[in-house]
């Protein structure tokens, strides 16, 4: 009762529609990857509902449970790179090794999770890299509404407009105002998806792994590698920016953990949310970080609800116009996003050259060997403050120079000596 009363006290409106706006747009748009996936798999209807089932339910109890135990706000997610990779991958394998990969794979990532490896092997990552890594993926979406404009310029401009008026006049309600019109507008303008699903319950169909050696390597290696690189590097890096102090043993333990234990119902991995918890983890949550908490929560039940009534919840997120949904991202993420870019030009010109690196081929968007852009500039921009960070090579002198013919900065220093 005591916890019940502590969490009712720190609920805010503004807290609650962040978890609930993170939460629609991972079904508004990633999603979309996830379904590719289930049908590149070839998996029946039954299957393809388990596995929004798994991913939900998922992200909706690791979501209140963590941000329970830690007060911070704690989103989770599916991983979509490596849902995008699983189209290109998942073909020519039977669904059993596929889910025999994504066990080994959340296995994987919860040992490297508990022991503290990925931790230690982050704190040794310069902050502003991790910034500009952090930047890269945040920086398109924001982007995105550019286009989104000029597709509809009535729903992304209500989108726009009400989301810059709120910011000078009522700053806490100004995504939630956001919101409103652009639902509103899409309304009035007709712009609504028609729904034709029903209202059924959701359940999982298991599907028992088997383990290929192949699907291991095609599918298990590549997925393991996105979702810590692409996924939970930038999460904890989210979280550090706007001041909190993540255990990343936890997180991405326990994460791992539930992920390991619903590959069998079709879940492909879960982990801790980059893009979509910049919404819920920034100032736009609550003023207060202590109580942006809150946002986990209702980000959680939302994945749960989704979880229960799987299609049509998932028909109903998707039936809103994309670019009302692009647009309040994007709007959405304008904090975190400068948050990002002020630390990512912060230290010194080593870490600003390797900063921009990382910034310039995460936004690149590169896929190579199935391994997405989020990856390969975190990599580059490290190999690049590694090498920065190298002993100079010293040349010793000639006899001619040292002796005969002294530099004019010898001759500068020895007379500012005697000085």
């Amino acid at each position: 009762m005591s916890v019940l009363r502590s969490v009712l006290k720190d609920v805010s409106a503004t807290a609650l529609v962040a978890g609930v706006i993170s939460a629609l747009v991972n079904y508004s748009g990633p999603f979309l990857i996830v379904l590719e996936a289930t049908r590149a798999a070839g998996l029946n209807e039954a299957q393809t509902a388990s596995w929004v089932w798994a991913v939900s339910i998922g992200n909706g109890v690791c979501s209140i449970a963590l941000s329970l135990f830690t007060r911070m706000p704690i989103i989770v997610a599916w991983s979509t790179p490596g849902a995008a990779l699983l189209i290109a991958s998942l073909g020519g394998f039977r669904f059993s090794d596929a889910v025999g990969a994504f066990l080994i794979a959340s296995i994987a990532a919860a040992v490297v999770g508990y022991t503290g490896w990925f931790g230690w092997l982050l704190d040794r990552v310069p902050a502003p890299v991790l910034q500009a890594l952090l930047a890269g993926i945040l920086l398109p979406f924001v982007i995105s509404a550019g286009a989104a404009f000029e597709a509809a310029p009535l729903l992304a401009g209500s989108v726009i407009v009400t989301y810059f008026i709120g910011k000078r006049y009522f700053d806490r309600y100004a995504v939630l105002a956001a919101l409103i019109v652009g639902v509103t507008t899409a309304a009035f303008t007709g712009s609504f998806k028609t729904m034709s699903v029903g209202l059924t319950i959701t359940g999982p169909v298991l599907t028992t792994p088997t383990f290929n050696v192949t699907a291991l390597v095609s599918i298990g290696l590549p997925l393991f590698i996105v979702t810590m690189a692409s996924q939970n590097a930038p999460g904890l890096a989210l979280l550090r920016s706007e001041g909190y102090a993540p255990n990343d043993r936890l997180l991405v333990g326990s994460i791992s953990t539930v992920s390991a234990l619903l590959a069998p119902a079709g879940n492909h991995g879960i982990n801790i949310a980059a893009i979509t918890a910049a919404i819920a983890v920034g100032p736009e949550s609550h003023h207060d970080r202590n109580r942006r908490y809150v946002a986990g929560l209702s980000a959680g039940v939302a994945y749960l609800l989704v979880g229960v009534f799987g299609g049509f919840l998932v028909a109903g997120f998707q039936s809103i116009p994309s670019e009302t949904i692009t647009t309040l991202a994007a709007v959405a993420l304008l904090a975190s996003t400068l948050t990002a870019l002020k630390g990512a030009t912060g230290g010194d010109a080593r870490t600003g050259v390797s900063a921009l690196t990382t910034l310039a081929i995460t936004m690149s968007g590169i896929v190579l060997v199935s391994v997405g852009s989020a990856f390969w500039g975190l990599l580059a921009g490290g190999a690049v403050y590694a090498i920065l960070g190298l002993p100079a090579v010293k040349r010793r002198p000639t006899r001619a120079t040292s002796v005969e013919s002294p530099s004019p900065d010898s001759d500068a220093l020895a007379e500012e000596t005697v000085r």
